[in-house]
């Protein structure tokens, strides 16, 4: 779960990154449900991203009630492929089951959780995108948000930019949310209200991963037209 191009990282930060004890991590991997590392020199082991992304993705299950049977279940039926990337967005779906998260952390904690040490420029940078609040001496955070957050940290674009396309995947999104929410509010209007919420909970991480799945291949497309036409 390595590559040649990207920092592999010892079992120590692996889970300091995750916001997981070393020994979590052990114990996930003797039960399968983490693969193993790659040994490296002096027999020590290296994560990768991979291993980083699944980790986070099994603490999202744990944090929503599944027993560890139910969670091998679940990776058992994923593609064995699946990028650091395509597991955030597992991540991101199961996450979207629950109501919002948020935490209160100290700055040590934020940077550890980070994965980087945090600027004054890089927490106001956070704070504008709506992934951190100062609380005080501490920072309100979304862990949701939070690993996004510090990667646009890091892409090549201006701060407005980021800022604007922010604002427009929220404004796009509510109006499609909107419109779902008509649609299935009209389909069982005449329904019970007990039969209502729970279809409410079956179609919501359904509607997110069709959403985002969607969302995917049309931004494929929009950029292969825009490189096609540059090119």
């Amino acid at each position: 779960m390595t590559t040649e191009t990207e920092q592999p990282f010892t079992i120590d930060e692996l889970a300091a990154r995750a916001g997981v004890t070393v020994r979590t991590v052990r114990f996930y991997g003797t039960k399968g449900l983490l693969p193993p590392p790659v040994i490296g020199p002096r027999r020590v082991g290296h994560y990768g991203r991979g291993h980083l992304a699944r980790l986070e993705l099994i603490e999202e299950l744990q944090h929503r009630g599944m027993t560890l049977a139910a969670i091998e279940r679940y990776l058992g039926q994923l593609p064995p492929d699946l990028s650091a990337r395509d597991l955030a967005i597992q991540r991101a779906v199961v996450a979207s089951w629950a109501p919002e998260a948020v935490e209160t952390a100290p700055r040590g904690e934020l940077e550890r959780r980070a994965g980087r040490s945090l600027s004054g420029e890089d927490l106001r940078r956070l704070t504008a995108m709506g992934v951190v609040e100062r609380d005080g001496e501490a920072f309100r955070v979304d862990p949701g948000l939070l690993r996004l957050g510090v990667e646009l940290l890091d892409v090549p674009l201006s701060h407005e930019t980021v800022l604007a396309a922010r604002t427009a995947l929220i404004e796009h999104s509510r109006a499609a949310a909107r419109e779902l929410s008509r649609l299935l509010r009209d389909a069982v209007a005449e329904r019970d209200a007990r039969d209502v919420r729970s279809l409410s909970a079956r179609m919501h991480p359904l509607v997110v991963q069709a959403l985002l799945t969607t969302f995917q291949r049309s931004l494929r497309e929009e950029l292969r037209e825009w490189l096609d036409e540059e090119g």
